[in-house]
């Protein structure tokens, strides 16, 4: 629990004490650009009744001070002195050394201009220093404090989240990222600069700052630049050896830019020596003077946080008038000198959410002055507070009442939307009826075609005192589709689908299936009724209750209206709740890139994918059944053989039977109910013994499951329209990021397998078409050498050789040159074993050689990798310490089980976290391939479409005569997917082919 804010009597202007910096002592320096510009962006435009004068800034500024004061001591200090240290508006030296620095900054928004003023008064009315000095950015001078303080024998703590801040860290010197919680120090900033905090000015030199407009050397991005600072030491020492360089580009601009380099290191290194016009002894902790601090705050109308300083301090705030100044100031602080934006401001790494998000997410209004974690909690309150009632839904039975409706939506710019239907298939269900809300309670339900009570009286035709599906859908299609209103859903993907083919495309929206997703996966399942117990304590109405189960069960077309209602009302009640509850959620954590870059725009991309389907050769599946179908009944003979006697292969009770009570074979276990365990996992244990009898139930199995899964199944899935197979893309069911697809699963068909192949040719393209199969070659390899730094894995694929033959030549001591295949092979069973974190018996199971020998292949790889090694402990520990793995972009994959006391499920969480950057970041990879191919294939008239993704593979079709054109640009998108977000310095192939079938493509 935090200490009690120390007041002081009321005093009209305190003298400043002097407290000499000692030994010991903790000075706490807060980035007062940062402060401000955080607080802008994450609240709405909040006004102060009286007069409509902008204060959200303020308001946010001010919580986030107070929280400060207030919750310091939870970071394990108490500050001795404290300061808010802010950018003056006027030039810099920094301008001098280059006249074009900062010049592309935009001016500040209008309605926070006269904003600025109202700050530095508020920083006064906290009893807190405020610090400011003409020709000095604020970091300079917090580089000063900062030097002075440990020279004097304290501790540090720079309030901020700013990259160039990071060069400060060092002994007795940390950062503090309040918003989220997090402390940064040496480690943190080698994870986001790949150098220590010393060596940051030598990268940020090289890599420059389109923000800053600091030029640094053209073609060197922050992960280039840490290599050639690993390699060389330092920037002088690189540009002094410029010309060993291998790469021509690289040491060509290295040569031609190295005035460039030395400029950029001026202006990004802060200076540490800024005569201060401020002593830090000055700097001294001050009591809050209670009285003082609640005349400001009632006078700009805060009464939230005024209760809460009240409370703290111990003022009857009842008793304090408001400050008159402040209360008559209409336009408080505009004339006083305009903050500078501030590095960290305009960069975005304040938490500030991207342009796109405005259109996407509009400002709502919100408690005053809530910072994110603030307002987290606060909405999570909100949505346990005030439970749900059902009795306010209503049933809107008039188009007049419907669009009554459409107005309050477009009034408050949001709504939650959802669909009833017939079926679950989206490409075959019929529209019954929509269900919105606009706020808590505030739900209707439209019927459109219900036709029965379901009470087995049911009738032909549509019950009566329905709007006409037509009209209501004409009604409800401006506002789905209009651009200044939210839409919200619950797994929107499937609404999209449904309201598509009736001619509405929903624009812009939010989905908390995928906000949950993003914000907790691996913690949890995602759908709406347990999300809705977890987050609001309320259990809504099961499907089931108002369809019924088995045989009894009707569609929805046959629910009571009065049940529809409370059933669907609800569901669009729940989830504006949810959203409420969970969107500020992106924000406190840092996942609003995340979900705004990598899930929210998928929904689309994968719905048109469904709705495009792809064909199938009927006769090439029934021929292919009838071949398995031989195949396995003589798999089954042997199998029978190899047993010693005929029983049911298919039967698990009887195969465990004969593996472990017949023929006495190792490792048996017993599952619940008494019977032997016959797993995939306990037959591929002893297939890797040596066991033949095993692997060949696997391959009955394998070869059965195809025959069911595809060959027998596949032409039921055809559209009776369409004549086509739309398969379903789940988004939020891994814990990677990877899409799993059902109905049918197109991506599990095996592609190394010669009956996984023949199914592939069942794909085939409409005639006048080729499909084109574009797939990411050995990806998951090549983030290893990015993300793990394997010098030698990294070079290999930078010059395109061979890596399986250079893996087996530096293990093997083999030449590359005429190396036999059997010792490539082995290396590339290990090079992709390593990824999955492969057994000794599975090498030895896969190459046919002894455990004893196997095992001795994977230490001489780690002993050949070091890299690797320190790549996998690394990544446990990160795990342990954090509940997750994090991929290049962000995405945040938990593993909470890591620290489990079970060996078994504590080492299958290591692995899977090992493999989790890996996967995770070829998932996010291939969604932003996915995302932008088809805006450029607009863009250059192509008329390819996007039918299937397997995993690193997309798969089109495309126009006989657009092929060559096609081919080219999808490989160009998706080989430069990653930028700019990410820079990677292993290059990406794609290896993209056309044909008639899949297979053939592939």
């Amino acid at each position: 629990m935090s200490e009690p804010i120390q007041t002081a009597p009321s005093a009209p202007d305190q003298a400043v004490p002097t407290r000499p910096v000692r030994q010991g002592d903790h000075v706490f320096l807060v980035d007062g650009s940062s402060y401000i510009f955080r607080a802008y962006h994450a609240l709405p435009p909040l006004t102060r009744k009286s007069d409509g004068l902008p204060v959200g800034a303020v308001a946010g500024f001010c919580n986030m001070l107070w929280k400060l004061l207030k919750e310091a001591n939870e970071v394990g200090v108490k500050p001795t002195h404290l300061a808010v240290v802010l950018d003056h508006s006027a030039a810099t030296f920094r301008n001098q050394i280059y006249d074009l620095y900062k010049a592309q900054r935009p001016e500040p928004p209008e309605d926070l201009r006269p904003q600025f003023g109202m700050i530095r008064k508020a920083v006064h009315a906290f009893n807190v220093a405020c610090i400011e000095q003409k020709g000095f950015e604020a970091d300079d001078l917090i580089a000063t404090y900062a030097r002075l303080a440990v020279e004097a024998g304290a501790d540090v703590t720079i309030v901020a989240s700013d990259k160039d801040l990071m060069q400060l860290i060092g002994p007795g010197v940390l950062m503090l990222d309040t918003m989220k919680g997090k402390t940064i120090g040496r480690e943190e900033v080698f994870e986001k600069f790949g150098v220590t905090p010393d060596k940051v000015v030598d990268i940020q030199a090289l890599a420059g700052d389109s923000v800053d407009n600091v030029p640094g050397v053209p073609g060197i991005g922050i992960k280039t630049a840490a290599q050639l600072i690993d390699e060389y030491g330092d920037l002088e020492t690189l540009l002094a050896r410029a010309g060993e360089i291998k790469q021509p580009k690289r040491r060509e601009a290295l040569i031609n830019f190295a005035e460039q380099a030395r400029i950029s290191m001026r202006l990004v290194t802060l200076d540490r020596n800024v005569p201060l016009n401020e002593p830090i002894d000055r700097l001294g902790v001050r009591s809050i003077d209670g009285v003082r601090l609640i005349r400001f705050l009632k006078a700009l109308e805060f009464s939230t946080l005024t209760g809460r300083v009240a409370a703290a301090t111990g003022v009857e705030s009842s008793a304090v008038a408001p400050d008159p100044e402040i209360a008559s100031a209409a336009t408080a602080g505009a004339a006083a000198p305009a903050l500078d934006f501030g590095p960290a401001a305009a960069s975005g790494e304040v938490g500030a959410p991207p342009s796109s998000d405005a259109a996407q997410s509009p400002r709502e209004p919100d408690p005053a002055g809530l910072a994110p974690s603030q307002l987290v909690h606060a909405r999570l309150n909100e949505a346990r507070a005030h439970p749900i009632d059902r009795a306010r839904y209503e049933t809107v039975v008039s188009a007049d009442r419907l669009r009554d409706w459409m107005e309050r939506a477009a009034e408050i710019g949001v709504v939650a939307v959802d669909t009833e239907t017939t079926s679950l298939d989206p490409m075959q269900a019929d529209l019954v009826g929509v269900s919105l809300a606009l706020a808590p309670d505030e739900a209707c339900y439209i019927p459109l075609a219900h036709r029965g009570a379901g009470d087995g009286l049911f009738t032909e035709g549509l019950l009566p005192g329905q709007i006409p599906i037509n009209e209501a859908l004409a009604i409800l299609k401006p506002v789905l589709e209009d651009p200044a209103i939210l839409k919200i859903a619950q797994n929107l993907k499937y609404d999209w689908l449904i309201l598509a083919r009736y001619g509405i495309e929903v624009a812009p929206f939010d989905d908390t299936m995928l906000i949950s997703y993003v914000l907790d996966a691996g913690r949890g399942t995602h759908g709406m009724d347990p999300l809705s117990e977890k987050w609001l304590g309320h259990t809504p109405i099961k499907f089931d209750d108002v369809t019924g189960k088995g045989k009894a069960r009707i569609t929805f077309d046959r629910v009571a209206i009065d049940k529809a209602t409370a059933y669907a009302a609800e569901d669009a009640d729940v989830t504006l709740r949810l959203w409420r509850a969970l969107k500020p959620r992106l924000a406190a954590e840092g996942m609003t890139t995340v979900y705004e870059t990598l899930e929210r725009p998928m929904v689309p991309v994968l719905a048109s994918m469904e709705r495009r389907g792809i064909s199938i050769d009927r006769s090439i599946l029934s021929r292919l059944s009838g071949e398995f179908a031989q195949s396995a009944a003589a798999l089954e003979a042997e199998i029978q053989e190899l047993a010693g006697q005929p029983f049911n292969v298919g039967s698990p009770k009887q195969l465990g039977d004969i593996l472990f009570g017949v023929l006495g074979m190792p490792g048996a276990t017993k599952t619940a109910t008494g019977a032997w365990a016959t797993g995939a996992s306990i037959l591929e244990d002893l297939a890797e013994q040596g066991y033949e009898l095993p692997q060949k139930i696997l391959d009955w199995r394998q070869l059965t499951k195809l025959r069911s899964t595809y060959t027998d199944a596949l032409p039921s899935y055809q559209h009776p329209e369409t004549k086509r197979v739309h398969t379903s893309y789940a988004l939020a069911a891994t814990t990677t990021g990877r899409l799993s697809s059902s109905e049918p699963n197109l991506q599990n068909i095996p592609v190394r397998t010669e009956a996984g192949r023949k199914i592939r040719k069942a794909f085939i393209a409409d005639p006048g078409y080729k499909l084109v199969s574009a797939d990411y070659s050995q990806i998951e390899l090549r983030l290893l050498a990015e993300i793990a730094n394997i010098p030698a894995l990294r070079n290999a694929f930078r010059e395109g050789l061979d890596i399986h033959a250079l893996t087996a030549s530096e293990m093997f001591g083999v030449p590359v040159e005429g190396m036999p295949s059997e010792v490539r092979r082995r290396a590339k069973a290990i090079n992709f074993g390593i990824i999955y974190g492969i057994s000794a018996f599975g090498l030895a199971n896969q190459l046919g050689i002894g455990r004893e020998e196997a095992g001795a292949y994977i230490k001489r790889y780690f002993e050949r990798f070091p890299g690797i090694r320190d790549y996998m402990e690394e990544t446990k520990r990160i795990c342990r310490d954090k509940g997750y793995v994090t991929t290049l972009f962000g995405r945040r994959c938990h593993y909470p089980e890591i620290t489990s006391k079970n060996a078994s499920i504590r080492s299958f969480n290591e692995r899977a976290a090992i493999n989790a950057r890996l996967q995770g970041t070829a998932a996010d990879i291939i969604r932003r391939a996915m995302i932008r191919v088809a805006s450029k294939l607009d863009e250059a008239k192509l008329s390819a479409r996007m039918l299937l993704q397997v995993h690193d593979e997309l798969i089109f079709e495309v126009p006989d005569e657009e092929v060559d054109a096609t081919l080219k640009l999808v490989a160009e998108v998706m080989e430069r997917a990653p930028e700019p977000a990410v820079q990677l310095a292993v290059p990406l192939r794609v290896d993209a082919r056309a044909a008639d079938n899949w297979d053939e493509a592939h």
